[in-house]
């Protein structure tokens, strides 16, 4: 960056400035947590020579929150893609279960929102689509801040919920699925080539919240990509051009991403991921009844108190599934069939 030349080619000094100043934050982390650990062991070895218990005690705890910090950097640390520190566009279909999957979908939606504002993630719903009775049928994020498609690609697969239906008048015990997806958001500069010509858009009055300008006003868009048949649509804006906007954000997304697939020669085993929302395919099972559980089927970790994961607390299951794809814990050898031992 010192180099006189350096600001003539604008576009890779951004990029060049972008890294450095990525790489400087995870350093400037580091060097905080380090010396929090020495400033920590230093008052120790004091309070221990002196017989100090209060200093002692209190020592313990402010490790307790360090830990919680330095597992946070090690998630970071895991995040080496090539994408990972890109904004995310996340989506959640509900699948097999009819109104209770629907309501899954919403319960989802609820603990990733609370998981994305306790990690500092500007999360905006840029499409929903409400259940005939309650729930989603499905949902649509933007998500941005630094390494949310990272974090969030963890997420992707099918989830499945057990639990006494609060739909069924027999309080009988039913099992529902939802699809997770994310796909990183593509920058600007990042050549996407799109034809106009073929893309078929519609307009159309939004179905969702938004007062009545939003839902008198044919200010949604959907707009279909037809030699993919790729869909997106967008309708939680007020203003046509903003959801139009907001939608070809995502189609680029979704079109760099299928590229990306079919260059590495796996656009049929990606697809297979999603393809079924139903038994047999889920990435992670949460058990409401007749016991209490969360387990990742592809790293075997688990959970019994459910309702803090529903309140997004959804880190550990992270941690352990980059740390398994980083090859720092193995691979269980009958992850990712998909199939529980309680079924």
């Amino acid at each position: 960056m010192s180099k006189a030349s350096f600001w003539e080619d604008q576009k890779r000094a951004q990029t060049v400035n972008s890294e450095r100043a990525h790489k400087k934050d995870k350093l400037d982390k580091w060097l905080m947590i380090t010396g929090r650990v020495e400033d920590a062991l230093t008052m120790a070895e004091m309070a221990i020579e002196e017989g100090d218990e209060a200093t002692v005690a209190e020592i313990v705890a402010d490790f307790k929150t360090l830990e919680k910090d330095v597992r946070a950097y090690e998630i970071e640390t895991l995040l080496s893609g090539e994408y990972d520190r890109s904004n995310c566009v996340f989506t959640i279909h509900a699948g097999a279960g009819g109104t209770e999957a629907q309501d899954w979908c919403e319960m989802l939606l609820r603990m990733y929102l609370r998981w994305m504002e306790r990690r500092g993630f500007e999360a905006r719903i840029i499409d929903d689509m409400p259940g005939e009775e309650a729930g989603l049928k499905s949902v649509v994020l933007e998500v941005n801040g630094m390494n949310a498609y990272g974090m969030l690609r963890a997420e992707k697969g099918i989830h499945r919920l057990v639990r006494i239906s609060p739909f069924d008048a027999n309080a009988r015990r039913h099992t529902s699925f939802a699809a997770v997806e994310a796909i990183p958001e593509i920058e600007s500069d990042v050549e996407v080539e799109i034809d106009m010509d073929d893309l078929k858009i519609d307009t159309y009055r939004s179905s969702g919240a938004g007062g009545q300008h939003v839902n008198k006003t044919s200010s949604a868009i959907r707009i279909t990509h037809i030699p993919t048949n790729i869909v997106v649509q967008c309708q939680n804006e007020r203003s046509q051009f903003k959801n139009k906007e907001s939608a070809m954000r995502v189609l680029r997304s979704r079109l760099f991403e299928l590229r990306r697939r079919q260059q590495a020669e796996k656009v049929s085993e990606i697809q297979g991921e999603l393809k079924d929302i139903a038994w047999g395919s889920q990435i992670r099972s949460y058990v409401f009844q007749p016991y209490t559980m969360v387990k990742d089927l592809r790293t075997r970790h688990e959970t019994g108190n459910i309702q803090a994961v529903m309140d997004g607390e959804i880190d550990d299951f992270i941690w352990t599934f980059l740390q398994m794809e980083a090859g720092r814990i193995s691979k269980p050898a009958d992850s990712g069939k998909g199939v529980d031992e309680d079924e």
